[in-house]
């Protein structure tokens, strides 16, 4: 390779490691992005009644605060009593898991073999479970307070957010001009019709995900109560809650009701078991294609790697933003590395094909592939007025 190739090579690998360095900043950075896509829908519906963008950012930072706090202050105290008694509740579910095994154990069912001279120490694992349960439950109140309330990293990591939501918000084609402009003029049109493609997937995906977290909430909520299971209102809270993480969530959020169903029978704990199940095909077949018809079709096998993998290298936070992340990638994939690249690659290196206008870009079509100024005219995409 030349002296030139090298160089490139090496700052290439410099850039990555510097990305991967600050990728914890990146990552506080993207959150912002979503918190302020999430909330310039309702910007852009008082800029529309005449109020000035500032003002209608405070507004409506304000508005959310207030909503979240009432629903904190009607919502939270019995949650935390219901969380309690969760915790309070669960060696008496161990207990009850022991006596129907004992009690499969005498009838010779017990994990299909028979009772005589069979002997399952469930006493001892029971006993152990039994111990560890509160101490965990304990250390993980105790990491949560001291975690949210203690920490001054996770409290600067929250102000930051917060500032650079504010500040997206009061003039977010700044920050989209300034982010074309890291790219060659002559694909300048094209990534700004891309970052058009991204507001509109973002925006689809948080009103989808709130509006399948509250049905979900209620559906759990209702089902329980018709069954007559304890705690409705937490393990209600937890289904909706968990409801934004795809595939691991819904699966987590069946173990507490399970539980608590468990102490007053099989049956209804199978019934609870049912609930759910039927509440998730209802979300599959109902709710998906009713409320996520706009949003890309992301492949389960590859949303689940996703989550791992963001969760690996992000921690909590990257469990959190897998989707809205995935969604964002795959938006950049199938229009640059599919589209605008591999579509058009042809076996001859220096012949190319120009982008339709109404994507937005101009791409020579020349044999030597230089990019001069006689580039065909193009019309940049319709902007939505802010």
């Amino acid at each position: 390779m030349s002296l030139g190739k090298w160089i490139g090579l090496v700052v290439f690998l410099v850039s990555i490691y510097i990305l991967w360095e600050i990728r914890q900043v990146l990552l506080l950075g993207f959150t912002a992005v979503v918190l302020a896509s999430a909330l310039n829908g309702l910007v852009r519906q008082l800029t529309k009644r005449g109020i000035r963008r500032g003002f209608a950012v405070a507004l409506a930072i304000f508005a959310i605060i207030g909503v979240t706090g009432l629903i904190g202050l009607l919502v939270i105290p019995p949650f935390v009593a219901q969380a309690q008694q969760l915790f309070e509740l669960a060696p008496r579910s161990l207990t009850r898991i022991e006596e129907l095994i004992e009690d499969a154990q005498k009838t010779g069912l017990a994990f299909g073999l028979p009772s005589a001279g069979i002997e399952i120490p469930v006493d001892s694992l029971i006993e152990n479970m039994r111990e560890k349960i509160p101490a965990f439950a304990e250390s993980l109140l105790d990491n949560f307070f001291a975690l949210f309330s203690n920490s001054l990293l996770v409290a600067l990591n929250i102000l930051l957010i917060l500032v650079l939501t504010i500040m997206f918000l009061v003039d977010p084609d700044q920050y989209r001009r300034m982010f074309i402009r890291l790219f060659p003029a002559f694909y300048r049109r094209r990534v700004d019709y891309i970052l058009g493609l991204c507001d509109a997937a973002l925006d689809n995906w948080i009103l989808g995900i709130l509006f399948n977290m509250t049905v979900i909430a209620v559906c759990s909520g209702l089902g329980l109560w018709a069954l007559g299971v304890k705690l409705v209102l937490a393990n209600a809270l937890i289904a909706g809650l968990l409801e934004a993480i795809p595939n691991i969530g819904p699966t987590l959020s069946l173990i507490p009701p399970m539980a608590i169903a468990l102490l007053d029978s099989p049956l209804k704990a199978v019934l609870v078991l049912a609930l759910y199940i039927l509440i998730q095909q209802l979300e599959q077949y109902l709710l998906v294609p009713a409320v996520m018809a706009k949003q890309l079709s992301l492949a389960p096998a590859i949303t689940l790697l996703s989550q791992i993998v963001f969760a690996l290298f992000f921690g909590f936070l990257g469990l959190l933003l897998a989707l809205p992340l995935l969604v964002i990638g795959q938006i950049w994939v199938k229009e640059v590395l599919v589209k605008d690249i591999l579509d058009r690659w042809n076996h001859s290196p220096l012949t190319r094909t120009p982008v339709l206008a109404s994507e937005g870009v101009a791409i020579p079509n020349d044999s030597q592939g230089s990019m001069t100024s006689d580039l065909p005219t193009v019309t940049p995409p319709k902007e939505e007025s802010s």
